[in-house]
């Protein structure tokens, strides 16, 4: 008899995506093509997985909240969280499930790691989660859980929340953070944006694919990188925080830029670990 082999566990990536601003791939924009190259990135993100995932819990940059809240309605609604954007874009659907039974799980873990977070029953989805997911999984059949951020945007915090979740990633749930490698409202189409962006943008890039202690502890310092304040400005940082939190749930795994371009004169990239 033939030795007996037990199947390892998939082990799903995870991803720090950019979402765009606000239902950008979904409306007429000028230039036509701003923001086509980043519709074709998201568009293509499921073929790059190893095997479909059974959930997706998505860290939304759009969701403050004094402690780690997680949506655990298994109907969650839409929550259209942009301003002045034509009528048809309040209009979008992205009727994904959610997932109790995940949701307590994602509690069940932080809570083990000492982390205090709440279950939230009302809370919808966000634009931070339906406009990217229309693109990456436009069947919206995948349950998915969202996870906030929390308010003090504190770097350590929110990589040990991704810490926390590691395990996830072997139970098939893909773990993403949506949010924007530069975020700031005043350089977005200003020329003068394009070096510092570039330049944070390096080391953002540098630091997703160093030794995962040195990747972690220079994330934790972001603020002292080059041009941080620039590209995320005081009250703007939570763009950024959705990839610590995918940094510290890909544990020793080093990540790299899987995309990046040029947008309102800025470069905007997207990491995936491993």
């Amino acid at each position: 008899m033939p030795p007996l082999t037990l199947a390892l566990p998939t082990v799903l990536p995870t991803l720090f995506i950019p979402h765009g601003a606000g239902p950008c791939f979904f409306m007429a924009w000028n230039p036509p093509e701003a923001w086509k190259a980043m519709a074709d990135f998201l568009q293509g993100v499921q073929a790059t997985l190893p095997c479909q995932p059974k959930a997706i819990l998505l860290v939304s940059a759009h969701w403050l909240a004094p402690t780690f809240n997680v949506t655990s309605s298994a109907h969650p609604a839409l929550i259209y969280d942009y301003y002045g954007f034509p009528d048809h874009t309040y209009q979008l659907r992205y009727d994904a499930p959610g997932d109790p039974a995940l949701a307590s799980r994602i509690g069940e873990l932080l809570g083990h790691a000492g982390i205090a977070n709440h279950q939230d029953g009302q809370r919808g989805f966000d634009h931070g989660m339906f406009i990217p997911l229309k693109l990456m999984f436009p069947a919206a059949e995948i349950p998915v859980v969202q996870l906030s951020l929390r308010r003090d945007l504190d770097p350590e915090g929110h990589l040990q929340a991704g810490r926390a979740l590691m395990s996830l990633r072997e139970e098939g749930v893909l773990i993403v953070g949506s949010g924007m490698s530069f975020h700031n409202m005043q350089g977005y189409g200003d020329p003068r944006f394009a070096p510092i962006s570039d330049e944070f943008d390096t080391w953002l890039g540098d630091t997703v694919s160093a030794e995962p202690v040195r990747r972690d502890t220079a994330l934790g310092n972001w603020a002292q990188a080059p041009a941080a304040h620039l590209c995320h400005p005081p009250g703007a940082e939570e763009h950024l925080l959705p990839l610590l939190v995918a940094a510290g749930a890909a544990g020793s795994s080093r990540g790299r830029r899987i995309f990046s371009d040029r947008v309102m004169e800025t470069t905007l990239s997207a990491f995936r670990f491993p």
